[in-house]
């Protein structure tokens, strides 16, 4: 299993991330491209390949095929492709799009048997553990109920595009994330940074500060440190106990 999940960045913000998934891909290998989160459909899909071509401009890779639907994937052997990539939009209508089709019992299944997989902002937020963790950014005029993700991270869910946006949008993202984290800590990235996991290790890579929500607390941490599973979920577990010792230095915590 290899996970990148970003931030939800443009080329020019995710060098590092992109250089990272092309070490892990075989770019003789078509990936497959599933871009079932966006809402434009009537720009076309050609449109949706054309973007991800300029995203990975700066790596080498194979040819992109794009699904059109949901179901299109449970047609395919995900393992004739180097990797999937998962793009962004509203996280609701993709995820339900998965689960209505039995898309997402395959992904989780491809994922689990070594499968290699990039999910960028809604691509991304589906691997937490629910994306109820994204509500303030996204709406659910799907009406989806069952909002858990595929948990690939350890029992944390996923936000993204954290800090990018306007100081208001930012406070009102923050005051989401800190009552919501009563419920379950969550991770936020933000565009530039990306969380990659084999399962086994953690790591944040990209140039912004992430943060970490935990129980109406938060902590702020620097990218480009790599975390065990079991030193990952300790941090991500005792947020207060960090934040009021001040102990915010990821040599401190690593």
């Amino acid at each position: 299993m290899a996970i990148i999940l970003g931030g939800g960045g443009s080329a020019e913000q995710t060098i590092i991330t992109n250089k990272l998934f092309e070490s892990l891909i075989d770019s003789k290998k078509p990936i497959l491209y599933i871009p079932l989160a966006w809402n434009h459909y009537d720009e076309g899909y050609q449109n949706c390949k054309k973007f991800l071509i300029g995203e990975f401009c700066n790596i080498k890779h194979g040819e992109i095929e794009v699904v059109q639907s949901a179901d299109e994937i449970l047609n395919k052997n995900l393992f004739d492709y180097s990797a999937i990539f998962i793009g962004g939009g509203n996280t609701y209508k993709l995820l339900k799009g998965l689960k209505d089709s039995g898309a997402f019992e395959k992904i989780k299944q491809y994922t689990d048997n070594g499968g290699i997989v990039y999910g960028g902002s809604a691509g991304a937020a589906i691997f937490g553990k629910d994306i109820d963790s994204i509500l303030y950014m996204d709406t659910n005029n799907v009406g989806l109920k069952d909002t858990n993700g595929f948990n690939s991270l350890f029992g944390f869910s996923l936000t993204v595009h954290y800090t990018n946006q306007s100081e208001e949008k930012h406070k009102k993202a923050t005051e989401y994330l800190i009552e919501y984290s009563m419920r379950e800590p969550i991770i936020a990235l933000p565009e530039e940074d990306s969380l990659y996991t084999d399962g086994k290790i953690v790591k944040i890579v990209g140039t912004r500060p992430w943060y970490i929500f935990n129980k109406g607390k938060s902590i702020q941490l620097n990218p480009g440190v790599e975390y065990k599973k079991a030193n990952f979920t300790n941090i991500v577990k005792n947020v207060g106990v960090f934040e009021q010792n001040k102990v915010l230095e990821n040599r401190s915590i690593r």
